[in-house]
C-alpha cells in the first residue's frame, strides 16, 4: 500500500467514525449516498453516467470519466426521524426461584426517537495512466446502521443500541477499449465493526436487570466489475457489480450492573467472555441507461439489486456455557428503481431531479427493534456549478418517505430470553449532500 493510500485510509477511519448512518435513509442498512451528483437524480442512470468519477462506486469503468488527475469529495448529512410507539412489551420469567410472571414494561417508554443526525463521507481519486487507462482509489461507507433507544425504554430486552459500520477502501483500474466501450475493476478492503447492546436478566427489582454489550470487528475483502457502452452517440448503458463480503467477527461481551445484578447474571451463565459470528454483507448489481434527449436534457434510469438473502441473521457464539444468541433477519433480495432528468441550464450550471422506489428486504415475520425497516420513496433535486474547467461544486437534497411498519415479536422461539414486543414505527429522512470536484 502506498504512502498516499495509507494516509487516505487513515483519514477515512476518522471520517467514517461518524458515518454509521441510521437505517432511516436506505433500505436494509445499505448507504446509497456516495455521490452528491448521483443523489441529485436519485441514482438514475448512475452506472452509465459520463459526468464525473463519483459514479465509479456503482461501476468502476466510470473512472474513465477522468481526463486529468481528479479528486472528488462528497458528504451527505442525514437527518432522520423515527418515532416508536410501544403497544405492549414484557420481559421473561426464569424457571424456578419463585419469581412472578412476565413483567409489563410498556410504562417504561411508550414513544422514543432513537436516531440522530449523522454524516456519510465519500472520497475518490483518479490518475490517468495513459489516454485510455485510469487508476483510481476510493473510500466509502457501503453499509451502516445506528440506533440508540436508551436503556430505559420498554423494548430494551430486544435492543438498546445497534451500530454496524462498513468502511471500504477500493483500488481500481478502468480502460477505454474503444470509442464506445469501457471496462473497469476494483479490489476492496473492508473494515467492519458491530455494536449490539440490550438489557439482560429480568425486571424484578433493580438487582435483577443489567446491560449486555457486544463489540466485534473484522477485515474482509471484495471486488467490483463494470462495463459501460455507448452503442450510438447519446445512448449510454452501464452495468456494475459489487461482490459479497465475508466477515468472521470476533470481539467480546461485557455485562454491567451492581454487584447483586452481576451475581444474578452469572448464575444464568451470563459472564464476560469472547464472542464470534460469521456474516456476509450482500452483493450489489446496478444496471443503468442514460439517454440524451436534446443538447440540454438527458434521461436516466437505474435498477439496483441488493442480494440481501446472503445476510441470514446473527448467530453469536459465546466462549462460555451461554447459549448462542440468535436473531433471524429473514431478508429477501430486493430492487431499487429510479428515474431522473438532467438539464444543462448554461455552460456553468447543471440541474438535476429524480424519484426512486427503494424496496425493503425485511419481512413482517422477522422485523425487529434492530431492523425496523419499511419500503421507501425518494424525491431528489440537485445541481452542479462549474467555477472553471477544473473546479465545480455540487449540491443535492433528498426527501425519503418511509412506510409505517410494526414490530410484532410475540411468538418467535428465538425471543425466549428477550420477552415480547409490539411497537409501531413512523420514519422519514431528509438528506443534504455537497461535493467538490477538482482536477489538476
Amino acid at each position: 500500500m502506498t504512502t498516499s493510500s495509507k494516509f487516505l485510509f487513515k483519514a477515512s477511519l476518522v471520517a467514517a467514525s461518524v458515518a454509521a448512518a441510521s437505517s432511516a435513509y436506505s433500505a436494509g442498512f445499505a448507504l446509497n449516498d456516495h455521490s452528491a451528483t448521483a443523489s441529485g437524480k436519485a441514482l438514475a442512470g448512475v452506472a452509465a453516467s459520463n459526468e464525473d468519477i463519483s459514479a465509479s462506486f456503482w461501476n468502476p469503468a466510470l473512472f474513465v470519466n477522468a481526463k486529468d488527475t481528479t479528486v472528488y469529495v462528497s458528504g451527505a448529512y442525514v437527518m432522520p426521524s423515527m418515532d416508536v410507539t410501544v403497544n405492549s412489551a414484557t420481559d421473561v420469567t426464569p424457571s424456578g426461584g419463585g419469581f412472578p410472571g412476565p413483567q409489563d414494561l410498556t410504562a417504561d417508554g411508550a414513544t422514543q426517537d432513537s436516531v440522530d443526525n449523522t454524516l456519510v463521507p465519500s472520497v475518490y481519486f483518479a490518475k490517468p495512466l495513459s489516454d485510455k487507462t485510469v487508476a483510481g482509489i476510493s473510500l466509502n461507507v457501503p453499509f451502516g446502521l445506528s440506533g440508540d433507544y436508551g436503556q430505559d425504554w420498554a423494548g430494551r430486552f430486544h435492543a438498546t443500541e445497534t451500530a454496524i459500520q462498513d468502511i471500504a477502501l477500493s483500488f481500481s483500474l478502468a480502460h477505454r477499449v474503444n470509442d464506445w466501450a469501457s471496462v473497469g475493476a476494483s479490489v476492496q478492503i473492508h473494515k467492519a465493526e458491530v455494536v449490539l447492546e440490550s438489557a439482560v436478566g429480568i425486571s424484578v427489582g433493580s438487582d435483577r436487570e443489567g446491560i449486555g454489550r457486544i463489540e466485534a470487528d473484522d477485515i474482509g475483502y471484495g471486488y467490483a466489475l463494470g462495463v459501460m457502452v455507448e452503442p450510438q452517440k447519446g445512448t449510454r448503458l452501464g452495468l456494475g457489480y459489487r461482490s459479497e463480503v465475508d466477515f468472521d467477527f470476533e470481539g467480546d461481551v461485557k455485562y454491567t450492573g451492581n454487584s447483586a445484578t452481576l451475581a444474578f447474571l452469572q448464575s444464568r451463565n451470563l459472564v464476560n467472555t469472547n464472542v464470534s459470528d460469521s456474516v456476509t454483507l450482500p452483493s450489489v448489481l446496478t444496471f443503468s441507461v442514460e439517454q440524451d434527449l436534446t443538447p440540454e436534457w438527458s434521461l436516466g434510469l437505474s435498477a439496483i439489486r441488493t442480494g440481501w438473502s446472503s445476510l441470514e441473521g446473527l448467530n453469536i457464539d459465546f466462549d462460555s456455557s451461554q447459549a448462542n444468541s440468535v436473531l433471524t433477519f429473514g431478508f429477501e433480495d430486493q430492487w431499487m428503481y429510479s428515474a431522473g432528468l438532467t438539464y444543462t441550464y448554461s455552460d456553468k450550471l447543471t440541474l438535476r431531479t429524480g424519484v426512486a422506489m427503494d424496496n425493503s428486504p425485511v419481512t413482517d415475520k422477522y422485523r425487529s427493534a434492530r431492523t425496523p425497516d419499511g419500503d421507501r420513496k425518494w424525491i431528489s433535486i440537485g445541481g452542479t456549478y462549474d467555477f472553471n474547467d477544473m473546479t465545480s461544486a455540487t449540491f443535492a437534497f433528498t426527501h425519503v418517505m418511509i412506510d409505517d411498519v410494526s414490530v410484532n415479536r410475540t411468538n418467535l422461539p428465538e425471543d425466549s430470553a428477550r420477552g415480547t414486543l409490539n411497537a409501531d414505527y413512523e420514519s422519514s429522512a431528509n438528506v443534504i449532500s455537497v461535493a467538490m470536484n477538482m482536477a489538476f
